[in-house]
């Protein structure tokens, strides 16, 4: 049967799994603090919060933190009465964490239970990034020390790992000295704490002597005007350490009392856990908010990209439609092509299939050259695919260069990606592919209609080939679409062609005929260019997360919100 608090392990794991999913690839406004927030919210939910939720007897787990120099590790080793974590002497040091934990609760530490991406090692100190556990009996069972890497160190995994660590507290131990408790790093990690309801003891160290008091009420004062009046403050006066390197016990009776008060009762414990935990449990709505609505952001950024680069592709499919429309087609070697088939006779000759077939392949094998009909079809192929082809790299350079322009945009084409101002590679092949293929469709749609009723008799003796190559002819030599008149084809030649189709179809099917010809092309075009624009589309799709993916996000810590008003108190302790 499933409890409370299995509902809410549940609700976190779910709350998890939409929380990785969110794509944030887009440097925006609020970006950068956005996927700071899914990082915590994800490292907090696998450190922190289903790690305690399954086992919440396991030994309340205090994080030693704080700035460069402020003696975590001396602190450490004194409270423990053996050197248990390395001081630094040369910073910044890059060494692993170590948790000190009683020999009794070692078996809590060395599985994956609390921090489980981090290695173990209990011989030798293991390597950065790897957590070292060490067993002392100084240390009372049911509670664990771990010293963290500095909060301000300059080396980025340093300060990452550190606050990794600090996220799966139950309670942070946070050393300071008087020299620098006001540092603006250290605040900014406090008021994670406060917004979090960690529970949080603070020790001044090293605050020279007699100054002790005033420091510390001024510092008690800081911890209250910002939240945090509530925190224990313990005061260690600066002072010359021992042969072993360690504080003088007087020194930090106060800490060790503390700790090991602690470490007595199981009831104080359980308290400091089940603050710690209704916290980081509260603080997830405001957090899953901030990511759903950084991810509706980014689809909006994404949105503006795609509908530069559909605007430019769709601008790419009008200037072919204007090319094919306008005439523009019927020039230069077209345009001879069709005079030779026209004006030696050919194409009246071809359009008698019997004997049109047989002097195409006499006149082939003579002469050496092909056919008329088979040059302008050839030429009429290569035109198509030179027109589609330019429009493409133009959509291409149109589309570079808006996205350019903006900053998302600069995140997705990359300082490496120069080729998509041009068009694809690929895209020779596909439009010569397409354009073929729309040639026999031409010629299927003139045997469609020669095989009517109307026109069957008539159509029987004339050729396939030649009437379609009048059909294409016929599509590339109007603007607007057929109007029954004549066809001037590039300012003057016969329009003969249109004439014999008109005599073997009538006005009305060759009107059809060019019209669906026109269809097929531009549709073959458009899927061409769409392909085109995958490369941009895929590109923006990828950086950004699904379009219900902040919907999901919701009701993930909607869901987790009611399970934590099923397994805990509503107000907190």
């Amino acid at each position: 049967m499933q409890t409370p608090q299995s509902s809410l392990v549940d609700a976190l794991v779910e709350l998890r799994a939409a929380a990785v999913g969110m794509r944030l690839g887009l440097p925006i406004d609020g970006a950068p603090a956005a996927v700071a927030t899914q990082h915590e919210l994800v490292g907090q939910i696998d450190d922190y919060l289903l790690p305690r939720l399954r086992q919440l007897d396991a030994p309340l787990l205090m994080v030693v933190g704080g700035s460069t120099g402020a003696g975590k590790s001396t602190l450490v080793n004194s409270l423990v009465g053996a050197a248990v974590s390395a001081a630094g002497v040369l910073r910044p040091t890059t060494r692993a964490p170590v948790l000190v934990c009683n020999p009794g609760d070692v078996d809590w530490f060395t599985g994956d239970r609390v921090l489980p991406g981090l290695p173990r090692s209990t011989g030798a100190q293991g390597g950065h990034h790897a957590l070292h556990v060490v067993p002392h009996p100084q240390v009372p069972q049911g509670l664990a020390l771990l010293d963290a890497p500095d909060i301000d160190s300059v080396v980025t995994e340093n300060r990452e790992l550190s606050r990794q660590l600090l996220a799966a507290a139950d309670l942070w131990l946070f050393v300071t000295t008087a020299a620098r408790y006001a540092d603006a790093v250290p605040w900014d990690l406090l008021h994670a704490a406060r917004a979090r309801s960690t529970a949080l003891a603070v020790v001044l160290n090293r605050a020279p002597p007699g100054s002790g008091p005033e420091v510390s009420a001024h510092l008690r004062e800081m911890l209250q005007d910002n939240g945090l009046g509530d925190s224990s403050l313990f005061v260690v006066d600066e002072s010359v350490l021992d042969e072993r390197g360690m504080l003088a016990d007087a020194s930090i009776a106060p800490v060790r009392g503390w700790m090991n008060t602690l470490g007595a009762d199981a009831e104080a414990r359980a308290a400091v856990v089940r603050g710690t935990l209704v916290g980081a449990l509260d603080s997830i709505p405001q957090r899953v908010n901030t990511l759903a609505n950084a991810a509706e952001a980014q689809r909006s950024a994404a949105a503006a990209l795609l509908a530069e680069a559909h605007a430019a592709y769709a601008r790419a499919r009008d200037e072919v439609d204007e090319g094919v429309t306008s005439g523009a087609l019927l020039r230069g070697e077209v345009l001879a092509r069709w005079q030779d088939f026209v004006g030696t006779g050919e194409f009246m000759r071809s359009l008698e299939s019997r004997i049109g077939v047989l002097r195409d392949r006499l006149r082939a094998a003579f002469s050496g050259r092909p056919p008329a009909g088979t040059e302008l079809k050839a030429a009429l192929e290569s035109s198509v695919e030179s027109l589609v082809r330019a429009a493409a790299d133009r959509a291409a350079d149109r589309t570079y260069e808006s996205w350019s322009a903006s900053a998302a945009g600069r995140a997705l084409v990359g300082s490496g990606a120069a080729h998509l101002a041009r068009a694809s590679t690929t895209l020779p092949a596909a439009v010569e592919r397409e354009v073929r293929a729309w040639q026999g469709h031409v010629l299927e749609l003139v045997s469609q209609e020669g095989a009517g009723k109307r026109t069957a008799a008539r159509f029987l003796s004339y050729s396939v080939n030649a009437a379609g190559l009048a059909v294409m002819v016929t599509v590339f030599a109007h603007t607007g679409g057929l109007t029954g008149g004549e066809v001037a084809v590039a300012g003057g030649t016969s329009a003969l062609g249109q004439k014999l189709l008109e005599a073997v179809f009538g006005d009305q099917a060759v009107r059809a005929l060019a019209e669906s010809a026109r269809t097929d092309l531009l549709a073959r075009v458009e899927s061409v260019l769409a392909a085109e624009r995958e490369r941009f589309d895929e590109r923006a799709i990828a950086a950004v997360a699904g379009a219900d993916a902040a919907a999901q996000l919701r009701a993930a810590g909607a869901l987790v919100g009611a399970a934590r008003r099923g397994a805990f108190a509503a107000s907190r302790p």
